[in-house]
């Protein structure tokens, strides 16, 4: 890599999952046996972070926790993953956020977020971290917080040229405004339709969602397609980046692995469709394990990975 320890401003939400392995997802008023629970650190925002740490960029977060047992133990989590924490503020009021998540097993899930502290991350809490904002060399975002947050962030970032990775999940619309400065918009095949309103079920109708996210200001949109790879879609090029091949076990952070790849990857000088390739490699990795923050590999777990691989 040409650039070592890069810094990458990640902005987003903390979360602590409470995981159950099920044999399988219950339906409309079902109630099933589960097998395992686990309690484990999330929130695509921290899980994120935790990605890009561990594969060793230097990692500002910025969020809100609560002044709960919860947001004490993901201040702690932080802390030992590395994570620069002077960005994120405890709520006095409001808890932390949490997830409820079940895993079957096929390792597909489930997910429920109350958000709590998450929905109070405000453009001032950004606007405190101009100066890091200024100098970093990706910012990285989601959308489990107010979405004035993300735009107050993301027309920060552009001010001072700095890249944008958005992650647009949950899915949801976003205005024209926000989308001409994405430098880099990464849905899944749910959020890309969601976004471009072209329902998206397979590599054709991802690369035409992606030309029209294209149209609509978009610099470049990555449509993640799951066990196939990522879609990497420009107004100049459309190429699919496939994906190694593993068995999954929890594939709720697998989005989450593949934006702090992506990101580290952008972000120490890697071409786009060798930081794509990088990333899917981070994606499938992580969710050979389970959890969503316990799964992110380490860069050296990745190169392994990469090394051995047939794909």
């Amino acid at each position: 890599m040409s650039q070592s320890n890069p810094n990458i401003v990640v902005v987003g939400s903390s979360n602590t999952d409470m995981v159950v392995k099920t044999p399988r997802i219950p339906v409309k008023g079902e109630t099933i046996l589960g097998r395992e629970f686990i309690m484990v650190p999330g929130g695509k925002g921290a899980n994120q972070a935790v990605a890009a740490s561990r594969l060793g960029a230097q990692v500002t977060f910025i969020a809100r926790v609560g002044n709960d047992i919860f947001g004490d133990s993901s201040l702690s989590n932080f802390i030992a993953n590395r994570i620069n924490t002077r960005y994120i503020q405890r709520d006095p009021e409001t808890p932390s956020g949490v997830a409820l998540i079940f895993v079957d097993e096929h390792g597909e899930n489930v997910i429920v977020v109350a958000p709590g502290s998450n929905a109070k991350l405000s453009p001032d809490d950004v606007q405190q971290a101009e100066a890091i904002i200024r100098t970093a060399a990706v910012i990285l975002l989601q959308l489990e917080i107010p979405i004035a947050t993300v735009e107050y962030t993301v027309s920060l970032a552009q001010s001072y040229n700095v890249p944008v990775i958005l992650n647009p999940a949950p899915a949801t619309t976003l205005s024209p405004n926000l989308l001409h400065e994405i430098t880099y918009l990464t849905p899944n095949e749910t959020e890309a339709s969601i976004l471009s309103g072209i329902k998206v079920n397979d590599t054709s109708t991802a690369e035409t969602a992606g030309k029209k996210l294209i149209e609509l200001g978009v610099e470049t949109v990555i449509v993640t397609l799951g066990a196939a790879g990522a879609l990497v879609v420009t107004a100049e090029t459309t190429k699919l980046i496939p994906a190694p091949k593993v068995t999954a076990v929890d594939t709720t952070a697998a989005g989450d692995a593949f934006n702090g790849g992506l990101a580290v990857a952008l972000a120490t000088g890697k071409s786009l469709l060798e930081a794509v390739q990088f990333a899917n490699y981070v994606g499938a990795l992580s969710v050979t394990k389970m959890g969503a923050q316990p799964s992110m590999p380490t860069y050296d777990d990745v190169m392994r990975f990469m090394a051995n691989s047939n794909t």
